[in-house]
């Protein structure tokens, strides 16, 4: 009878999600026979940082005899050719018996993916550790959906709420400006830095609104070209900060040169950098319900991340569709209704294009935003 095949344990995503948190509980049960270590506190980890690292993980493995082992190596894609590493390290104690299993834990998904694909083929299991939904802010801090669609799913900024100035200046230097600058601006050739930077900004006041490059060049200065706006938008994506949505279409080369929708991974990012406060918006509801659509964009992105889902937009003359989820074959059509206007013809006009699986209406008249945020959207196929 063979032994179970060892595979790495990789998480992977945004900063303040809880990964660490994660797995420094795991070390506590493990007691002795556990590394922890994390190439963030080191000015110049390497690779011979993670060599030297790994050795102590040998060493500590033989000295208690322990029949299992756990590394765990936090923020790993800082390394310059981390994967080429671990996969030599890894095959070594593979090929040696060593009972070294391993965890590695990344902000940058884009860069974790990238090694991981190039250098572990098949010797890696992931998993995507987003931002925390309605339920398990719920479950942790109380939240409700009105306050969790205002201050988001960071958990260490949930304490701060009662001062509302003191956590708009967390979320900005404590969890934006370090994934800015140490997740995007350190880790990849960034030309014009402050471009990327006005773009976040513009993309959280639009959360919600489809615009055209061309549209998104005149509002920026020095904005290059187009090609640069979609790569640093994809940069900003990874990170979990902003994403841009595709416009739905069986085309998949239509998709990508689409205008952008852009969407917020955390709705908290639009928040903090927002001149209003909680209780004054919601007392205009077409501010209001800016923030419930985008709520409940960043509550389905985050989903279609950990999942095999797919998520879009869907615009066509004047007709649009806030969300289509796309998994296995079926689509789904969502659309956000916060307020008094009346239901648009998008939904009919998509419906009769591509026969989607469901139609769901989210809000006044249909299923209730806040059900929504506490459903899991995979449940909704």
């Amino acid at each position: 009878m063979t032994a179970p095949r060892r595979f790495i344990q990789v998480l992977a995503g945004p900063r303040q999600t809880g990964k660490t948190t994660l797995v420094q509980q795991l070390a506590h049960e493990l007691a002795d026979t556990h590394h922890y270590c994390t190439a963030d506190a080191e000015a110049a980890a390497g690779t011979t940082w993670l060599r030297q690292q790994w050795e102590t993980a040998r060493l500590l493995c033989k000295q208690r005899g322990a029949s299992a082992f756990v590394l765990m190596i936090d923020e790993v894609q800082k390394i310059d050719n981390w994967s080429e590493t671990v996969k030599l390290l890894w095959d070594s104690d593979t090929n040696a018996g060593l009972p070294i299993q391993v965890i590695l834990l990344g902000s940058s998904r884009m860069l974790m993916q990238q090694g991981l694909t190039e250098s572990l083929a098949g010797r890696f299991e992931m998993q995507y550790v987003g931002h925390w939904s309605l339920v398990e802010m719920k479950a942790a801090f109380d939240y409700d959906a009105e306050t969790y669609t205002w201050y988001g799913g960071y958990p260490g900024s949930a304490a701060l709420r009662g001062d509302e100035l003191r956590w708009k200046q967390y979320v900005r230097d404590a969890l934006i400006e370090p994934c800015i600058s140490k997740d995007v601006l350190q880790m990849t050739r960034v030309d014009k830095p402050a471009l990327l930077r006005r773009l976040f900004e513009l993309g959280c006041l639009y959360s919600g609104q489809v615009l055209s490059y061309t549209k998104l060049m005149g509002q920026l200065q020095d904005a290059g070209n187009t090609t640069t706006l979609a790569h640093y938008l994809h940069l900003l994506d990874t990170a979990g900060l902003l994403g841009g949505l595709d416009k739905y279409s069986a085309a998949v080369v239509r998709q990508r040169s689409s205008s952008p929708r852009f969407q917020v991974h955390n709705t908290a990012l639009m928040s903090a950098q927002s001149p209003y406060f909680f209780h004054s918006v919601q007392r205009q509801p077409e501010l209001w319900g800016r923030w419930v659509e985008s709520a409940v964009g960043a509550h389905l992105l985050n989903a279609a991340y950990a999942g095999s889902m797919r998520l879009y937009y869907w615009r066509e003359r004047n007709n649009e569709v806030d969300f289509i989820l796309e998994k296995e074959g079926r689509c789904i059509a969502l659309e956000v209704k916060t307020g008094s206007e009346g239901l648009g013809r998008g939904m009919e006009a998509f419906a009769k294009q591509f026969h989607p699986h469901k139609t769901l209406l989210i809000g006044d008249g249909g299923l209730p935003w806040q059900v929504l945020l506490e459903t899991n959207p995979v449940d909704l196929f």
